[in-house]
């Protein structure tokens, strides 16, 4: 994913913050807030 300069700053933000500080149990916690926003998102299109 190398070109993220088209996604929104929160996204990018995010992106980094992932990378660089979370830890295990925050990743876990911010792949289910992801996957089912992204799971809602999907059923309304």
């Amino acid at each position: 994913m190398k070109n993220i300069d088209k996604y929104p700053k929160s996204i990018k933000k995010a992106v980094r913050y992932i990378k660089q500080d979370a830890s295990k149990e925050q990743l876990e916690e911010i792949r289910k807030l992801i996957d089912y926003a992204i799971e809602r998102r999907t059923l309304r299109l």
